[in-house]
């Protein structure tokens, strides 16, 4: 039977400003990727999103980023390749205490925003984030945009990679986002975006912006629950995808490993 991970982005609410709705997304992903403080999250935030990770059977997975709390992580940085190792080896290991205190674990790792964006076709960086991973723990999985040449580099370098898509993203017929700067590139109707995963599941690829079907082969699809309407939308491909008798579950949870 065909199974997909359905992750989504936690834990970034950050003191008395709140982003999200951990509780409501919750029930519906199978893998959170928790921030880790550096774009998003305080300690406290951080401890009960995992808390309640655990408690819903959802593994975890560190979010990690730029040092950008007032861009949110989405400026784009020149940041040297020891530096950055560094700061990802402290995101991960800052999670890893907080996980274990929530009585759950990192299980994999995945990118945010400008960082995600970067490393996905920018060697130098994808290499520096990639050695502080080996450093950690060599087993974690590297979540990577389906596709993308961060793919490559990762498994020249020995670790696993999770091929990641979008449900609420255009895609071009080259297999590659439609930035968000261009009209139609966030998608917002919750029956298309589910019949777009659901066709991407099971024919491996969907219909491009510009028109063409496009083979996307996808590990675990990204869902938002910080938007109007991203938790129904998220809810509604949840449940098409177990109607056609496809199987929600943690990519870090399967068989084997």
């Amino acid at each position: 039977m065909k199974q997909i991970d359905l992750n989504s982005d936690l834990g970034e609410s950050y003191g008395s400003w709140r982003m999200g709705d951990d509780a409501a997304i919750l029930p519906v992903v199978s893998s959170a990727n928790v921030a880790c403080g550096f774009h998003a999250g305080d300690p406290a935030g951080i401890l009960a999103t995992l808390n309640a990770a655990r408690e819903n059977g959802v593994v975890a997975g560190a979010h990690v980023a730029y040092p950008d709390l007032v861009g949110f992580g989405r400026r784009n940085m020149d940041i040297a390749s020891d530096e950055l190792t560094a700061d990802v080896i402290y995101q991960i290991g800052a999670l890893q205490a907080l996980a274990r205190a929530a009585g759950t674990e990192v299980r994999y790792v995945k990118p945010h925003g400008a960082l995600y964006n970067t490393i996905a076709h920018d060697k130098r960086q994808a290499l520096a984030v990639i050695h502080a991973i080996k450093a950690v723990d060599a087993a974690l999985p590297l979540v990577v945009l389906a596709g993308s040449p961060l793919a490559t580099f990762a498994r020249e370098q020995g670790l696993k990679v999770i091929a990641e898509a979008f449900a609420d993203r255009a895609y071009h017929a080259d297999g590659t986002l439609v930035s968000r700067r261009e009209a139609a590139s966030v998608l917002h109707d919750p029956q298309q975006v589910a019949l777009r995963m659901l066709q991407l599941i099971t024919e491996g690829g969907l219909i491009s912006i510009e028109g063409k079907f496009t083979p996307i082969a996808a590990d675990s699809i990204c869902v938002h629950g910080d938007s109007p309407g991203a938790i129904d939308m998220a809810r509604q491909l949840r449940a098409l995808l177990e109607h056609n008798g496809i199987i929600i579950r943690a990519f870090a949870a399967r068989e084997g490993e």
